[in-house]
């Protein structure tokens, strides 16, 4: 009855056929920009749909163990003339050999014949890709887990001051890591470690430190470590610990060197904790701009870093949940046990 009701109505009313494709094109519109998110109110939105909106692409990491570590006590005590100090620490058995005036472009061709030539193991390996050119060498062997202070200098009869102007044709030190046991070659990805050095010297006086560090796999690749933007709990140097106009003249030498590019002036606050929500523990470093700011919770809300506005091409956890549930039960236990009595 329903039925013949409709078609009668259909057949005597051409305003019922307008109102009923008008009803369905409406209807459509509003599934199709409610399914993409266009022209939607925000806060009519649930949550589920906002996160799924808005989150950005997770990227695949493989977890490897490095076992080299390199450092520079003390930085402001090195120069070309007096030399340097390095506090390497290795969990295995390693040997660290220093070259000191390093040519520049057989450096890099060294690293390009690690992927495509032979691997880069042993000193002597590293020595045959860069045909010999360097000034003097220096090596210490590295016992397992020993933090020992190994001080490099150049000689006096070698009779350098400074390595010329920028840009230089000559690194003026670059470190070596390698694995002193061939055994230790075969259990580690990890097999050698480069770290290029700056020394500062008569012409170019910028403070001592690591400029990059290399780590060559086993399987033929090398990376290159970047710095991860990151508050920590220490508090800043005052100003009475620096010297006016210090710091400014390093930027404006790393300015003129090509490496200011990567080190933002922001000062950040010194927390370990979420900068959007203040609680969780921040476990997030956003790609390309490596800020790690963000907790578990507040990743999924964001598509710009929070700290620069740069959108969010990939993102990465520094440990895993299950990890992180590990962490917080420990940190529990050494809350707990020291009052307790069992």
């Amino acid at each position: 009855m329903a039925a013949v009701f409709l078609v009668t109505l259909y057949e005597y009313s051409p305003l019922f056929y307008i109102a009923l494709v008008s009803v369905c094109f409406l209807v459509t519109s509003a599934l199709v920009l409610g399914w993409f998110g266009l022209g939607v109110p925000v806060i009519l939105r649930n949550s589920e749909e906002t996160e799924s909106s808005t989150r950005v692409l997770k990227k695949r990491m493989r977890q490897v163990k490095n076992p080299f570590g390199l450092e520079i006590p003390n930085p402001a005590a090195a120069s070309v003339t007096r030399g340097v100090t390095l506090t390497p620490d290795c969990l295995e058995d390693c040997v660290l050999t220093c070259y000191w005036g390093c040519n520049v472009q057989k450096l890099h061709e060294a690293l390009q014949k690690h992927v495509y030539c032979f691997r880069i193991k042993t000193p002597q390996a590293l020595e045959d890709a860069l045909y010999n050119e360097y000034l003097y060498k220096q090596q210490h062997f590295i016992k397992k887990n020993d933090k020992a202070e190994k001080y490099c200098q150049l000689p006096e009869d070698a009779q350098v001051v400074d390595f010329g102007p920028v840009p230089r044709a000559h690194y003026p030190l670059v470190a070596l890591l390698t694995l002193a046991d061939e055994e230790d070659r075969e259990i580690y990805d990890i097999i050698a470690m480069v770290a290029v050095i700056h020394v500062p010297d008569e012409s170019y006086r910028l403070s001592c430190r690591i400029l990059y560090q290399y780590l060559l796999l086993a399987q033929g690749q090398y990376h290159d470590l970047k710095q991860l933007f990151m508050s920590a709990n220490s508090p800043a140097p005052s100003s009475s610990d620096t010297f006016p106009g210090e710091s400014s003249t390093d930027r404006g030498l790393l300015e003129k060197a090509g490496l200011a590019g990567d080190e933002p002036e922001l000062q950040e606050e010194n927390s370990k904790d979420c900068v959007v929500c203040q609680n969780g523990p921040v476990n997030w470093v956003l790609l390309p701009c490596r800020h790690t700011c963000l907790c578990n919770g507040c990743i999924k809300y964001f598509q710009q870093c929070p700290m620069c506005r740069q959108f969010v091409q990939e993102s990465f956890p520094l440990c895993s949940k299950k990890e992180q549930d590990e962490d917080e039960s420990t940190h529990v236990l050494q809350d707990v046990l020291p009052g307790r009595v069992f």
